[in-house]
């Protein structure tokens, strides 16, 4: 049987850690290769799900596959605490997924019109910025686009994995919290270690003054 003709490329970009209290808000950019008909080659990752709807265990077993396969291209960036109290959430999202997208785009050269679709609520530097450069940027914001685009929810594996390891790390800097548990999220439990110990470096001091 002939192998599949690799034709061109979509990216999706998705975040993770936006409602966090403690830890970076962590953006991917993911790369799939795609036909002719702009379908993702890949048929295993043509129905991929959300981040949300999968175990721990499942995103792992994905990423390594993305990290395997040659049609998969992937970056990730962070912006962390002080940055987030810096310029706010949102901007801080959005600042994560450029630097993503850069980094992604660093080693690959794309056709232009090259669709980039961002899950709701992110942009690429602003939402001004996208909108007025959509044309050149090719770049689409969608809601729910991580359940509408496998490259989003590739996107949306990929950070949570990534920032997920990232939190794990950093409750063996800060075992008194539990980041390895909750991930740095606001469950009673980490409300309770706050409370008791007060905030480390790892917090985000503004969402705690909410």
């Amino acid at each position: 049987m002939a192998a599949k003709i690799q034709k061109g490329w979509v990216i999706g970009i998705d975040e993770v850690g936006r409602g966090a209290l403690a830890g970076p808000v962590t953006v991917a950019a993911a790369m799939l290769a795609t036909d002719a008909r702009g379908r993702v080659i890949s048929t295993r990752f043509r129905s991929l799900k959300d981040s949300k709807k999968l175990s721990p265990a499942q995103r792992k077993v994905l990423a390594k596959e993305f990290a395997r396969d040659a049609g998969v291209h992937s970056a990730v960036a962070r912006v962390y605490p002080r940055g987030i109290e810096k310029i706010n959430i949102s901007a801080a999202a959005n600042l994560a997924a450029s630097r993503a997208l850069l980094r992604l785009l660093k080693n690959h050269a794309l056709a232009v019109g090259t669709k980039i679709y961002l899950d709701g609520g992110l942009f690429i530097k602003s939402r001004a910025y996208q909108e007025g450069n959509a044309g050149k940027l090719a770049a689409k914001t969608v809601i729910k686009g991580d359940e509408r685009f496998p490259a989003v929810a590739a996107a949306s594996i990929i950070a949570k994995v990534s920032r997920d390891r990232f939190m794990v790390r950093l409750a063996e800097r800060y075992p008194q919290y539990g980041f390895d548990i909750h991930k740095g999220y606001g469950t009673a439990a980490h409300l309770r270690a706050i409370r008791k110990n007060g905030p480390c470096a790892a917090h985000r001091l503004t969402f705690l003054n909410k």
